[in-house]
């Protein structure tokens, strides 16, 4: 990652307690433009908690969002945020679930459909639209998940465990999948997890978080080249990073 590429999100100093519980302590992390990173922590260290102050769901304790240089805190509608479930309405066709987030903003769905048409080729969609979310598998239901969610901000995007209900091959496929298509749209990503492997094979860069209340354990630059295949799960470079993770967890 260049260093002069600008922040597209920045939150510092983020705190949040639930009743006496503390979730999330003093956590300060950023997604620089066109940037692939991973939070990566055990389940239910605070991860979600996170995506839901960047989003504006939620406000943090102490602490400040800042998107694009901007103070964002407690405010909703600027990011895009995609839940493990796909979500999408069963009595609508996959093209009417897409267009959902233009309708919203005020857009005919007329017009709507016409905008997202154009990208179900790049989603892999192609052929899909006028099916109902019941007649597709679980990898292409995500996909449209993906699709819908980018509809809403083209250019940051939040991934809570997109994959994590999927069997290991459509996910290993899945990850390949967003690799690929990630290349021809210009977005930021944040992405949760807490499978090691996935996180190393997508990202630029992965924040290691500590068990609850979540801390940034250490920040990993993963300087392995692109673009990345499925075979370099098996090299040494991708095992001393996964070894060094799983030292720190």
């Amino acid at each position: 990652m260049n260093s002069y590429q600008k922040n597209k999100i920045s939150i510092e100093g983020v705190t949040k307690s639930f009743e006496d519980l503390l979730i999330v302590d003093d956590v300060s992390i950023s997604l620089k433009e066109k940037e692939f990173v991973s939070i990566l922590g055990p389940s239910g260290s605070g991860k979600s908690t996170i995506f839901n102050i960047i989003s504006g769901l939620m406000k943090p304790d102490t602490g400040k969002v800042y998107i694009e240089g901007k103070e964002f805190t407690g405010k909703t509608g600027r990011v895009s945020y995609m839940y493990q479930k796909d979500l999408l309405l069963p009595w609508k066709k996959i093209i009417d679930n897409v267009s959902i987030p233009l309708v919203i903003k005020g857009e005919t769905m007329q017009d709507a459909r016409k905008k997202v048409k154009k990208y179900f080729e790049i989603f892999g969609l192609e052929g899909f639209e006028d099916k109902y979310p019941h007649q597709l598998s679980g990898g292409m239901r995500q996909r449209a998940s993906l699709l819908r969610t980018y509809m809403f901000s083209k250019d940051i995007i939040l991934l809570d465990e997109p994959f994590g209900g999927l069997d290991a091959i459509t996910k290993s496929k899945m990850q390949s999948w967003l690799l690929e298509i990630l290349d021809k749209l210009e977005a930021s990503i944040f992405f949760i997890t807490h499978d090691i492997e996935e996180a190393i094979y997508l990202s630029d860069r992965i924040y290691i978080l500590s068990d609850r209340p979540a801390v940034v354990k250490e920040e990993i630059k993963i300087n392995l080249p692109k673009p990345r295949h499925e075979d370099i799960v098996t090299t040494h470079e991708f095992n001393e990073i996964k070894k060094h993770i799983l030292n720190l967890l």
